[in-house]
């Protein structure tokens, strides 16, 4: 009975490392932000990029575009309409080039950004570790033949 307990506050305490760690916090608040973004992005597409390329296309709204594989019976309350809605999908499509090339803009912002910081950050020349150092002296008194 002891290895269980001991074993759930290992796992509880491991699981708090885990939580407590910077990169899952910055991944909540990514997934937050990112649905956030979504919902712009879903009122940038439907709202103003849509309408103009429908007007283009002699006023198609692509969310009404569907194929009709059985019609709904207007006898009856049910619904009973069966189509494939092809044009949510044109519009999912649009909203996700929509994105990617957003995010594409982004990490194009930021590695310019880090690459104008290393270019302006002096490397320092990396130390050799101890060892390396000793085996060098070694290697040189060898060659000038001093024991």
């Amino acid at each position: 009975m002891r290895d269980a307990v001991k074993l759930k506050l290992t796992i509880f305490g491991e699981f708090r490392e885990f939580i407590a760690r910077g990169n899952v916090i910055d991944l909540a608040v990514g997934v937050i932000v990112g649905a956030a973004f979504n919902d712009i992005v879903k009122s940038l597409v439907d709202n103003v990029v849509m309408p103009p390329i429908g007007l283009l296309l002699s006023g198609i709204d692509f969310g009404h575009l569907q194929w009709v594989l059985r019609a709904d019976d207007p006898t009856t309350k049910a619904n009973e309409l069966v189509a494939i809605e092809y044009g949510l999908f044109i519009n999912t499509l649009i909203r996700f080039v929509i994105v990617a090339w957003v995010v594409f803009l982004l990490v194009k912002g930021v590695n310019a950004i880090r690459r104008k910081d290393a270019s302006i950050q002096p490397q320092e020349p990396q130390a050799q570790p101890p060892q390396e150092a000793l085996l060098m002296e070694i290697r040189d008194l060898l060659k000038k033949g001093q024991p």
